[in-house]
């Protein structure tokens, strides 16, 4: 056993003189990176309502305040304002959809450097238009490609032609400088703003939570923080389906993701930089992954605190601390949020609203079958007593049952776990949906009818919301296959939730899997769900 601990200690001993080392490494690029040529200084702000829901002391630091809505600017302003002369007369290139992009345009217009950025042509016309506005003359937008790993490509081969200089959005020593002077803000402010806002003879931030997509904002604000204060805990933010950076901590090597979740757009990232891996697996202390409704419900938190509404990953941090506290049963402890960004589109907030009481653990789904008989239905209602409902959906079954699909408003989940043992102690077969992606993007929405579909095939898809994209999907199938059911639902995003029935006999099972892997679409068959089969399916 001693030897055990021993062992431990040391490893640990070597991983905290390793992250020193770094972060002594990159302080000096920190403190003398050029930022403020055009970057702001943004606030940090106590959120009032957050801080006491959660019994905590919690500060926004306001990066979704930046000119370009995103602290995407210091890093990339920094990157370009240490080119040499000779460096910035060849011209500069970027391949994003997004953020990167548009604070690359908005440094190329303030030091008079061309630019060219390659965007996939599925990028939405509102973000083409932003860089095209920030950027002004010296920028040339190039579309190419349906995905960024294209698009990025496509970039390599244009520097390699016209001689340009590429400007990475994460992996690069002076982008990562300028992400750590958000750090910088955050020492000389805490103090000053926790002293205002409360009186607490505890006056040290405990830990920052920083969103992660291929990691220079948690390597340049790691860096800062543990070179100045190394007792700060950095934890970091991924969603649960786009943590490649977790992956590749605990296999010690840079994981590719085969897929990412596409809701939170500014972090889903499938391989994340070698360097920025090489400094965060030494500074940062923990990473927690949340889900879609968890971020819906930060994003809600955030705008009742501030009246701002920030993109799905600006708001990460907030949900990652919401899960700490929860895990950690904490209770005055001082924690802040880099709120990262602001760039959403607004078609997107209906599907925000709508996931955001199941994230705050304030609706439950239940799918629930009932005899076909005189009082069934008031025994059922009877047990939900107060609780208002959301949804109601009832469809007789044959053999004599109902099945009802509801929503139900509750106070907190353990409204959730009592209602169900209700249920069930009243002879109702229920089946809970609460955290259900199949039951909440698409049967909500369908149930009323059920088919006779023979070897039906149940998948759903994200689509790329483009032209083409259903098109391609249809001719990329065997033409003697059926489409059975299709639900089609978009919220505004990059790409479209599709539900699909695909009759399918049992010698072309490969055939399917094939398709699906040459489609390249993420998909997840859902073929054997319960709630398919209670509503959908006869």
């Amino acid at each position: 056993m001693n030897n055990e601990v021993n062992s431990h200690d040391n490893l640990k001993s070597i991983k905290l003189d390793k992250a020193k080392q770094i972060a002594m490494k990159y302080l000096p690029m920190i403190l003398t990176s050029k930022v403020y040529d055009i970057a702001i200084e943004t606030p940090l702000e106590k959120a009032h309502q957050l801080s006491s829901k959660t019994n905590n002391y919690i500060y926004l630091k306001r990066e979704d305040l930046q000119p370009v809505f995103s602290f995407k600017l210091r890093g990339a302003y920094n990157k370009i304002a240490n080119l040499s002369a000779v460096e910035q007369s060849h011209g500069i290139i970027a391949a994003s959809a997004g953020n990167h992009a548009q604070g690359v345009a908005m440094s190329a217009s303030k030091l008079g450097i061309k630019a060219f950025i390659v965007m996939p042509i599925t990028t939405p016309s509102l973000k083409i238009q932003a860089v095209k506005r920030f950027g002004g003359s010296l920028v040339e937008i190039v579309l190419f490609g349906e995905s960024y790993t294209e698009a990025y490509g496509h970039a390599l081969e244009l520097q390699k032609k016209h001689n340009l200089i590429f400007i990475h959005p994460f992996d690069d020593p002076y982008v990562i400088a300028g992400q750590g002077t958000i750090g910088m803000e955050i020492n000389k402010q805490f103090a000053q703003v926790a002293h205002i806002s409360h009186q607490s003879n505890h006056s040290s931030i405990d830990a920052i939570f920083i969103a992660i997509g291929g990691g220079g904002l948690i390597a340049g604000v790691g860096c800062y923080i543990k070179a100045i204060m190394p007792h700060v805990k950095i934890i970091g933010v991924q969603t649960v389906d786009s943590n490649a950076m977790q992956q590749s901590i605990i296999n010690n090597e840079n994981t590719v993701l085969k897929d990412v979740g596409l809701f939170s757009d500014g972090t889903a990232v499938k391989r994340v930089g070698d360097e920025t891996l090489s400094i965060a697996k030494y500074l940062i202390d923990e990473i927690i992954t949340v889900n879609t409704d968890e971020v819906c419900a930060a994003i809600k938190d955030i705008f009742e605190d501030t009246r701002s509404i920030v993109e799905p990953a600006g708001a990460l941090a907030v949900a990652g601390i919401k899960k700490y506290v929860k895990l950690n049963h904490c209770n005055n402890q001082h924690f802040i949020s880099i709120n990262c960004g602001a760039n959403i589109n607004f078609d997107r907030l209906s599907f925000v609203a709508e996931r955001a009481q199941i994230g705050e653990s304030k609706e439950a789904i239940f799918a629930i079958t009932i005899p076909e008989q005189r009082g069934s239905l008031k025994r059922f209602c009877n047990l939900l007593r107060q609780n208002h409902l959301t949804e109601f959906n009832y469809r007789f079954a044959e053999n004599n049952k109902a099945h009802i699909f509801v929503g139900i408003q509750v106070q907190d989940t353990k409204d959730i776990q009592t209602l169900e043992q209700e249920f069930v102690k009243e002879g109702f077969d229920a089946i809970n949906l609460t955290h259900d992606e199949l039951a909440k993007l698409h049967i909500r929405h369908m149930v009323g009818g059920r088919a006779v579909a023979q070897n039906e095939k149940l998948i759903r898809f994200e689509f790329p919301e483009r032209p083409g994209a259903l098109m391609k999907f249809l001719l990329n199938m065997q033409p003697d296959w059926n489409i059975s059911l299709f639900h089609y639902r978009n919220h505004g995003a990059d790409y479209a939730r599709v539900l699909v029935g695909i009759q399918v006999e049992e010698k072309d099972t490969q055939k399917l899997q094939n398709f699906l892997q040459n489609l390249d679409y993420p998909y997840i068959d859902e073929t054997e769900h319960p709630a398919y089969k209670l509503f959908l399916k006869k």
